[in-house]
């Protein structure tokens, strides 16, 4: 759950059920859209290449941004060249209606944490815009060569046709699993049993499974061994050296708690510091005072590399998806081509 949500997503309390029936005419209108759209009332627009969406169905982190690294990892291997579209979540260029191609050193402000580190990541062209349909007709416009394009958090983006859909699923960020504005949901646990594929990062209980159905599902992990000097990325330490040490975990993350247990397992003796989801860190955010090592997440680290203090790292970690998972996709979007 996001740091900023609110503390009776976490439970069907009395204001949960008081704003109940709001949830109700959420779903409804949510439901008769996506309809809509199924029977060609409203246009989904189709794209000459394949299009990819990875996304939730709840608010906060639930690990896409990894996900979309690991598939565009994926899609290289196989000989493809993917293309990247994503809102912008936190940048101005997007906020202000426009569309805007993401440099790999782009500023966070403008474009948005995720879309940046993802242009890093990759090295896949990018393009941000709110409207993802016409993001992702500027990015063939300015780039013909790509032939796949993933769309980052556009599960509910339906004016995007796609061909294959995968989820993300934590069930800590599905709270009290009641729609917005009760609960965190965006759509229903049923709509899982819809997608090609699920990411489960973490377990599933036994709602969750019944919701997903025969949909096929692959484990996820966030994994990463070493440590990145913000003010010299060239200078590494493996994550093992900090291990026993008092450090500062600093998180502008949808979950941060994950990354503060994944410090702490690691034997690390964690001051942990959350911040809102897509904060905008000044250097006074930074300064606790003492001469502790600060570590933060790759998201944050773009941000923060201008005004952060001496010892001070990023801790990048990469999605570990279940074997099989890159094959199914694969297999997918080689079969919509067949019949295509």
């Amino acid at each position: 759950m996001p740091r900023s949500a609110p503390g009776f997503w976490q439970g069907r309390g009395a204001v949960a059920w008081c704003l109940f029936p709001l949830s109700l005419f959420f779903a409804f209108v949510a439901g008769l859209r996506r309809r809509l759209f199924a029977l060609g009332v409203l246009k989904a627009e189709r794209l000459p290449v394949p299009v990819i969406v990875v996304g939730n169905i709840a608010v906060g982190g639930s690990g896409k941004t990894p996900v979309v690294d690991w598939l565009a990892g994926v899609l290289r291997a196989a000989g493809h060249r993917p293309g990247i579209v994503s809102r912008g979540h936190g940048g101005t260029a997007s906020a202000q209606g426009g569309l805007a191609l993401v440099p790999a050193d782009g500023d966070p402000g403008r474009y948005g944490d995720e879309p940046v580190l993802l242009a890093r990541l990759t090295g896949c062209p990018l393009v941000v815009g709110h409207d993802r349909t016409a993001a992702a007709r500027e990015l063939l416009r300015l780039h013909r060569e790509r032939d796949e394009l993933v769309a980052d958090d556009g599960l509910q983006h339906y004016r995007l046709a796609r061909d294959l859909e995968i989820a993300v699923v934590d069930a800590a960020t599905l709270g009290n699993r009641l729609l917005l504005p009760a609960g965190p949901l965006r759509e229903p646990l049923a709509r899982l049993a819809e997608v090609d594929l699920v990411l489960a990062h973490g377990e599933l209980d036994a709602e969750l499974r019944a919701a997903i159905g025969a949909v096929p599902v692959f484990g996820m992990r966030l994994a990463g061994e070493e440590l990145i000097a913000l003010d010299n990325p060239a200078r590494r330490l493996p994550l093992a050296a900090m291990r026993g040490r008092r450090v500062h975990a600093v998180a502008g993350i949808g979950r941060p708690q994950r990354f503060f247990e994944q410090l702490a397992n690691a034997g690390l003796d964690v001051v942990a510091h959350a911040f809102p989801d897509h904060h905008r860190f000044v250097a006074a955010d930074l300064a606790f005072g003492d001469a502790s090592p600060i570590l933060m997440t790759a998201k944050d680290a773009v941000k923060c590399r201008a005004f952060a203090p001496a010892d001070c790292w990023e801790y990048p970690v990469r999605a570990q998806i279940g074997s099989g998972a890159a094959e199914r996709i694969l297999e997918k979007l080689e079969d919509g081509r067949t019949s295509a």
